[in-house]
């Protein structure tokens, strides 16, 4: 039986330990992930924090929810907002949300949510229109961006190295050959 939005938000509320996501109707708690994929997350957001102007964006990591419908909500692992979006939810009580595209959404690749990621999230964040959207592998040391274009339609890239700049975060630069520096 499908939980109404209603039902979720209360829960995803009561529960924040859970990382309660829900897809087409269904429930889904987030997993717990293994070091290398949490390791990316803690750095790839201390980068994009101390990059950003602060006054323009905000960076969530495993916190928030990307509305795409009344029974879709993911919790990326990493994603920018900008600051004018959440001006509305100051002071509203309950779940943090957003339903405008974003200029930046993540996923780190895990063995338990791989599949899931690329075959759903990554599609809806798409559907979404969001601007930019990364699927970082920790294993392959590789990073994917699919950037949408005017048309509406994306490109995809593939890095293992190097810097790569978020298109719609200015003066922003990750070196992925600092982010994938992990048990050597």
């Amino acid at each position: 039986m499908p939980v109404s939005e209603k039902t979720f938000r209360q829960l995803a509320v009561e529960d924040p330990e859970g990382h309660w996501e829900l897809y087409c109707g269904g429930l889904r708690r987030k997993p717990g992930m293994s070091i290398e994929h949490n390791h990316i997350v803690s750095e790839l957001h201390y980068a994009l924090m101390n990059q950003l102007d602060r006054s323009q964006f905000a960076v969530r990591s495993n916190a928030g929810h990307i509305r795409l419908s009344a029974q879709s909500y993911f919790i990326p692992d990493v994603f920018a907002i900008p600051v004018e979006l959440q001006r509305p939810l100051w002071g509203r009580r309950g779940l943090e949300w957003y339903t405008a595209p974003l200029p930046l959404v993540v996923e780190i690749w895990s063995p338990s949510t791989g599949d899931y990621d690329v075959e759903t999230k990554l599609r809806e964040y798409q559907r979404r229109g969001d601007i930019e959207i990364w699927r970082i592998h920790p294993y392959e040391r590789t990073l994917i961006a699919w950037r949408r274009q005017a048309d509406g339609s994306y490109t995809e890239s593939a890095f293992n190295q190097g810097m790569v700049k978020p298109v719609a975060l200015p003066n922003v630069t990750i070196d992925l050959d600092s982010l994938f520096e992990y048990g050597r």
